[in-house]
């Protein structure tokens, strides 16, 4: 497994997290599992992160202002933007994760036919879609929104789950 951590900036209408970054885990699943999906639910739900539905990513622009967000890539491929207009372009495949702070802007290029994604988000916390500017308590409840107490791939210790956390309390 691969593990990047990507700081965006606000772009266009989407405020992304100025705080924290989003987290891409590449092969953090073997591909070629039985049940890919019901494997991710699993492991996301047992970190703490009650998986909340199966389907793919919208291909317009949006982000979430009332949670942070886990996509798991259950199956087939896509390019995905994330961060908004211009943003980064990233190829997702089976066994990627991608984990998106709140305000973090995604978008579904185009996809395999196949393609189809496990979300998830902490307790309490859920996913409004919001396609324009994020006014100024938006801006505060992308603020602070509370970390959850696990990294849904990783657990309790992962050096993700940290990183967050200092950022939070660096930013209060």
């Amino acid at each position: 497994m691969t593990t990047t951590a990507i700081h965006l900036e606000a772009r266009g209408f989407v405020p992304n997290n100025p705080r924290l970054p989003l987290v891409l885990y590449q092969a953090a699943f073997p591909a070629d599992a039985g049940d890919l999906a019901a494997e991710m639910e699993r492991r996301f739900a047992e970190n703490g992160w009650p998986p909340q539905w199966r389907d793919g990513i919208y291909d317009f622009d949006h982000y979430h202002t009332q949670g942070h967000e886990v996509l798991g890539i259950a199956a087939g491929s896509a390019e995905l933007v994330l961060g908004g207009e211009g943003g980064r372009r990233i190829e997702v495949s089976a066994g990627d994760v991608l984990l998106l702070p709140a305000g973090t802007g995604h978008r579904c290029v185009r996809h395999s036919d196949d393609f189809l994604v496990v979300g998830a988000y902490p307790p309490g916390q859920s996913a409004d879609i919001v396609r324009k500017e994020a006014t100024p308590a938006m801006l505060k409840q992308i603020a602070v929104l509370s970390f959850p107490a696990s990294d849904p791939v990783q657990g309790a210790e992962a050096p993700i789950t940290r990183l967050w956390a200092d950022q939070m309390l660096r930013n209060r």
